[in-house]
């Protein structure tokens, strides 16, 4: 998730590694703080793998700051980690959101539908956070006397909700076009 962000970030410009940073961290929100103990490595990984390049400008007032740049390759690997999001990828609700932040750089409208297709396909499977004692079938609210996990539970399924209205309509006006 933190690559693809830091890739989906540097595709719209290049930025000094503070405001990938801040950007990073305003998209994953306060779930997942990124630490430059965590940031910088990835950042180093990909250049090392050609896909960024790093320069040095000087500071205003302070020490030389590192201009981050995507390169080519860089760019054509951001567009290969969407088209072929993985299965956890399309799951989990915060890898999630930060591939439809950057899924607007796939050019295709047909690559991008075939990525909002199977996250369409998740969510129409039958799932949920509790599941009955044999862990076969799932429960929803209504089989809970627990405020707290009827809460979950519906909360849940209005999200779902209001994401599967939305994927039918951005999947009708992609194929539109």
């Amino acid at each position: 998730m933190l690559e693809l962000a830091i890739l989906g970030f540097l595709y719209e410009q290049p930025l000094h590694g503070y405001e990938l940073k801040r950007r990073v961290a305003h998209l994953t929100g306060h779930v997942r703080p990124i630490a430059d103990g965590t940031l910088y490595p990835a950042i180093k990984r990909l250049e090392r793998a050609g896909w960024l390049e790093r320069r040095t400008e000087p500071g205003s007032r302070a020490a030389p700051r590192h201009m981050l740049t995507l390169t080519d390759d860089g760019r054509e690997e951001l567009r290969r980690r969407l088209r072929e999001a993985d299965e956890v990828d399309i799951s989990d609700e915060n890898r999630w959101f930060t591939v439809l932040a950057f899924l607007r750089h796939l050019a295709s409208p047909a690559e991008q539908a075939a990525v909002l297709r199977r996250r369409l396909g998740f969510l129409q499977e039958p799932s949920s956070f509790f599941y009955d004692s044999d862990g076969v079938r799932p429960l929803g609210a209504e089989a809970f006397d627990d405020p707290f996990r009827q809460g979950v539970l519906k909360i849940a399924r209005a999200t779902s909700k209001a994401e599967l209205s939305w994927l039918g309509t951005t999947l009708e006006e992609l194929e539109a076009r």
